[in-house]
Order: structure tokens, then C-alpha cells, then sequence
């Protein structure tokens, strides 16, 4: 958790937060120069109305420039009816010209802030979009949706609530006060006797807020992220009957978000409280003051006027600190979240990138592989010290295929993440085309590889949003083609709106044989040099395995193709096939080469042909 008060004060956090501002500036100055105007404007229509009622009483107003005064004697000839109208005039007119800076100043901080957060929230997602795969291993997703929408909005409240409002707060309380000290100055230091109770009021109030919001923060994210979590797995939590454990935790993390929230309005219904009660003492020590004053002299010169104003001017400094330690609790909660975002902006946890002048494949090159695959002595390993690959070594030739088979945590899924760079290996090398894959762009690497997964993730919209993946370069004849030419066309015109048809969140809509067919689809239409398929058949019914089996072998013709299958009647006639065991390459050879070897693979293909005997003979 971050520390508070060092949070406050930390200029480097500040100077970071303002680099997000530069572009914007003259919205920030602006900000500041209204914040100035409007301090200075605060006290006037005080001093008119102690002007008025003195000139109206006819007492002294010495207070008031002599030319000011002048001039109001000349307009309206001690003619009273003629000075109230002016008078009032010039109050709504300085009414009038306050309420338009001050919206000019409440649109400029909001609109600087919201900029900013677009800018930030833009940044971040642009990170976590490049970064290492391993982050969302260790790092709940819903921790990252929490940085990106909570967090970055806490940092707007900076700009609309926080720094620059606590700068025109500020700046009206020090106008407000040389003005009572200008008009009298023993009558202002009566009035702020109270005020070393309220700085200590407002301290206390600040700490007990600032740490009450701190444990909300965390709790949101924690609720986020196990909202998330479990939202997506509910199938499971309903599976295992596991509602009522899952509901107890939940409720264990919504009351500590709740007990945080109702300590910080416990300690805002002490303060405001507090602070009306110190408002009313500065008013009684004002009151015993005049009337001792004036016990034998009711009529002071002045004194009327006087009064009136202060009364309204202890109002304007009250009102802005019954606020400020609220914003400051703003901007405390604000660099605490500018923290946690600069965190996920500075994480070095990306995919190394070498610069594009020393790439060979570069994006514009418009390269395509020929797809010659190659690993030398690759290790790997998601934590250090547990390698999940070892020393492994193979070579596929362009158009052929390559099968992998092993039991779950052999490392079959790890070497095709490598072929992508969604990790980063440790040791050894990995070559396509005999180039290792760190020379290539990584947008061609990437875009040159089709992978149809087990688990096909599918995102809410239509299906032709889903096969295109919005690529604008993609006509609407090439997605139809690519449906027709895994049998899909038929099904997706029944549906309403055909290829606009909303599959909803993670495609719910469609069978899993259908989600499947869809990711074969999508394959097809980016015409990738090398094709995976990682257990791409495992989840299907017989009638949709046979509806793609003509269209997979179309795919895989002139392909590169790794195939990681645990059915190893879908391999048997890969090019190439390889046994994998805890990260080490055991096999190697053709479906028949192995069956004779009588290793692992005969093992494995006997008792998976039992299985399917004693299954059809039941």
C-alpha cells in the first residue's frame, strides 16, 4: 500500500501527470489565470455591499478609493433611489461576469481532465496490450480492468476536483482575509481565533478519509477482480455446487468495502458538523466584539457596513474549507492511482524488440514465409528454476507437418506460444525461414501464423466482425468464401441476420463444434504460411469433425502445419511425428516407424485403440 503522505508531495509523480498535460496546456493556464481572477473578484461584492450600507447611513467610508466614491456622487447626485439602482447594477453585473468565469473555469479543469484520462487510458491499453503473456498469468484480469478504468478516472478528479480547484480555494481564502485585515485588523484576528481548531479538524478529518479510501481502493479492486474471475467461470462454480462458498467469500470482500466507505462518511458527518460550529463561534466573537465597540456608540462610523461584510466574508472562507481537505484527500488518492497506473506504463515485462533498423523481416517488407521451421537446444520456463522445456530440437521443411503428442504438461502447447512469441525463450534458438524469429517484425511473425485452438474465444458482435476481426482489408465475399469452404455458410445463413448475427460474449450463442468451425474459418481467411492446430478437433461431434476434415487438409496443403492433437487417429499421417515427455523430445519418426520402435507412441496409440474397441463394444 502506498504511503499517503508520500504520495501527496511526491514531485516525481506530479511532473509524470503533467506530461500527460503538456499537449493541453493552455486549457491548464487558462484554468489558473481564471482561478486568479475569480480569488480576486471574491471580495468585491462584499466591500459593495459595506459600501452601500454606509453610504446609505451616511457613515464613513473612508475604505473606499476616493475616486470610486467620487464617482458615485457624481452619477447619482446623493440621490438614494438612483444610488441603490446603480449599486444593484454593478453587483449583477459582477454576479453576471463571476458565474460565466466560473463555467468557463468548471469546463476548462473537466475538460483538461478527461483528456488527460483518454490519453492515459489509451497509453495503458496500449501496454497491456504488449505485454509478456506471463503478466496475466500472475495477474488477475480484473486487477488490470480496475488500473485501466478506476484508477485513470480517479486521476481526472485531480484536475476537475483536486489541484487547480484547491489553487482557486486557496488564493480566494488569501484575497478574502487581506481584504478583512485591510479593512480591520483587529476585528480579523478575533474572527480567526477558532481557526487552529479547525486546522486541526481538517487534519484529523484528512487522515481518517485518505486511509478509509485507501482500503476502498483496494477493496474495488479486489471485487473487480474477484467479479471477474468468477463470472467467468460460473459454469464450474455452479458444477461443483460451489455458490454458497464462493457467495461467503464475496460478502467477506463487499463488507470491508462497505465498513471502509462508512468510516470515511462517519468522519464527513463529524467535520462538516464541526466546521458550522467554528463558522458560528468566528460570528460570536465578531458580534461580542461590535457590541463592545459600540455599547456607547451604536451608530460607530462604519461599523454597520463593517459588519455585514464580514459576516459575508467569513461565509466565503468557511465554505472552501469545508472542501479542501476533501480535494486533498482527491489528489492524495489520485497520485496513489498515477502510481499504480505509471506501474503497469513502466512494467519492462514485454517481448524483447530489437530496433527496425537491424530487423531483417521489417513490416513493410510485405515478407512471406516460406516456412521452414527450426529449434535448437530451446529451454524455457514461466518461473525461474521450473523448466517446462529442455534442450528440444526439431526441423520442419516447408509444406510439411509435424505432430505432437504427449501427456497434459509435456510442453506442447509451450513450443507453439514460442513459434508465436507470446513468450520469450531462455535458451537456444528458434528459426523460421532460417532467420531467428527475433529478426522478424513482430506483426509479420505473428500475422503469418494461423492458430485454431482447443478453446476458440470469440468476441461479442456479429460473425463477420468475428472472421475479420473488424480487418477493413477483408471484403465481405472473402469471409463468405472462407464459411463455404469449411461448410459453415449454409448454417450461418438460417440464422437471423446471417454474418450479422451477434454471437454475444465469447461466442454462447453457438455450439462449441460451431465456435470451432467459426476459428477454422478465420484461419482460412488470413491465408497464414505456417498452420497450428493445437487439440482443434478434440471438442468436436463426428458430424462437424468430418464437415472441416476436407477443409483442414485444403488448409494444410503447402503449409507448414504442427498439429497437437491427444486423438492420435487425427495424426497418423503427419509427415513427421514427435512424443513429447516433461519437456524433453523422447520420439521422433512417421506413424509407422514409431509403431514398429514399440516405445511410447505404440504405447500410447494401443491403449487409446482399446479404449475405442471396449467403447464401441459397449
Amino acid at each position: 500500500m502506498a504511503d499517503p503522505q508520500k504520495t501527496l508531495f511526491d514531485l516525481k509523480v506530479y511532473r509524470r501527470v503533467y506530461q500527460f498535460v503538456k499537449p493541453y496546456r493552455n486549457y491548464f493556464y487558462l484554468a489558473l489565470i481564471l482561478s486568479v481572477l475569480l480569488a480576486a473578484l471574491s471580495p468585491v461584492r462584499g466591500l459593495f455591499i459595506q459600501f452601500t450600507i454606509d453610504k446609505g447611513l451616511k457613515n464613513d467610508a473612508s475604505r473606499i478609493p476616493a475616486w470610486l466614491n467620487n464617482w458615485f456622487d457624481s452619477i447619482s447626485q446623493n440621490d438614494a433611489v438612483k444610488f441603490i439602482v446603480l449599486i444593484s447594477v454593478l453587483q449583477i453585473a459582477i454576479l453576471l461576469i463571476e458565474t460565466l468565469m466560473r463555467f468557463v473555469f468548471t469546463f476548462s479543469t473537466a475538460s483538461l481532465g478527461q483528456r488527460v484520462i483518454r490519453d492515459m487510458r489509451n497509453r495503458v491499453y496500449q501496454k497491456i496490450l504488449n505485454l509478456n503473456l506471463r503478466q496475466f498469468d500472475t495477474t488477475p484480469i480484473g486487477t488490470l480492468t480496475t488500473r485501466t478504468i478506476n484508477d485513470i478516472e480517479s486521476i481526472n478528479e485531480i484536475f476537475a476536483d483536486g489541484l487547480i480547484p484547491i489553487i482557486a480555494d486557496l488564493l480566494t481564502i488569501v484575497f478574502v482575509l487581506s481584504t478583512m485585515f485591510w479593512i480591520d485588523w483587529r476585528l480579523t484576528l478575533i474572527c480567526l481565533i477558532p481557526f487552529p481548531f479547525m486546522a486541526i479538524a481538517t487534519w484529523y478529518f484528512k487522515e481518517s478519509v485518505n486511509k478509509s479510501f485507501t482500503v476502498v481502493r483496494n477493496a474495488v479492486a479486489k471485487l473487480n477482480a474477484f467479479a471477474q474471475e468468477h463470472l467467468t467461470g460460473m459454469q464450474l462454480v455452479q458444477a461443483f455446487a460451489a455458490e454458497d462458498h464462493e457467495y461467503r467469500k464475496f460478502k467477506a470482500i463487499n463488507k470491508e468495502h462497505k465498513d471502509a466507505n462508512i468510516r470515511a462518511i462517519f468522519a464527513y458527518s463529524v467535520f462538516f458538523p464541526v466546521v458550522e460550529i467554528i463558522l458560528a463561534v468566528s460570528l460570536g466573537l465578531l458580534v461580542w466584539w461590535v457590541a463592545g465597540r459600540t455599547v456607547n456608540n451604536p451608530l460607530e462610523s462604519g461599523m454597520v457596513g463593517k459588519i455585514t461584510a464580514f459576516i459575508l466574508f467569513l461565509n466565503q472562507i468557511f465554505r472552501p474549507l469545508r472542501f479542501i481537505a476533501d480535494k486533498f484527500n482527491v489528489i492524495q488518492m489520485g497520485m496513489i492511482a498515477s502510481e499504480r497506473v505509471f506501474k503497469i506504463i513502466d512494467n519492462p515485462d514485454v517481448l524483447p524488440e530489437k530496433p527496425d533498423n537491424q530487423l531483417k523481416v521489417k513490416a513493410k517488407d510485405h515478407y512471406r514465409m516460406k516456412g521452414l521451421i527450426e529449434f535448437e537446444k530451446v529451454g524455457f520456463a514461466y518461473t525461474p528454476g521450473n523448466e517446462v522445456l529442455k534442450e528440444v530440437s526439431f526441423r520442419v521443411e516447408p509444406g510439411h507437418s509435424l505432430a505432437i503428442v504427449g501427456s497434459t504438461g509435456s510442453g506442447k502447447t509451450t513450443i507453439i506460444s514460442l513459434i508465436n512469441r507470446l513468450y520469450q525463450h531462455q535458451n537456444g534458438h528458434i528459426r523460421i525461414d532460417g532467420m531467428d524469429i527475433e529478426d522478424f517484425d513482430t506483426g509479420v511473425l505473428r500475422g503469418q501464423i494461423g492458430v485454431v485452438l482447443q478453446d476458440v474465444f470469440l468476441f461479442s458482435g456479429s460473425i463477420a466482425d468475428n472472421l475479420s476481426l473488424r480487418n477493413p482489408l477483408i471484403s465481405r465475399e472473402q469471409i463468405v468464401e472462407a464459411a463455404k469452404m469449411v461448410g459453415l455458410h449454409d448454417y450461418i445463413m438460417r440464422l437471423p441476420d446471417d454474418y450479422d448475427f451477434n454471437v454475444r460474449e465469447r461466442g454462447l450463442s453457438l455450439s462449441v463444434g460451431q465456435r470451432q468451425l467459426l476459428s477454422f474459418a478465420r484461419c482460412l481467411l488470413y491465408n497464414p504460411a505456417i498452420l497450428i492446430l493445437d487439440e482443434a478437433t478434440s471438442s468436436m461431434d463426428t458430424e462437424s469433425e468430418q464437415l472441416i476434415q476436407a477443409a483442414t487438409e485444403k488448409l494444410m496443403a503447402g503449409r507448414t502445419s504442427i498439429v497437437i492433437a491427444h486423438r492420435l487417429s487425427t495424426i497418423r499421417y503427419a509427415d513427421q511425428i514427435m512424443v513429447m515427455e516433461k519437456g524433453e523430445v523422447r520420439e521422433t519418426g512417421n506413424h509407422d516407424s514409431l509403431l514398429e520402435a514399440d516405445g511410447m507412441y505404440a504405447k500410447l496409440y494401443h491403449m487409446q485403440f482399446e479404449k475405442r474397441e471396449l467403447v464401441l463394444s459397449n
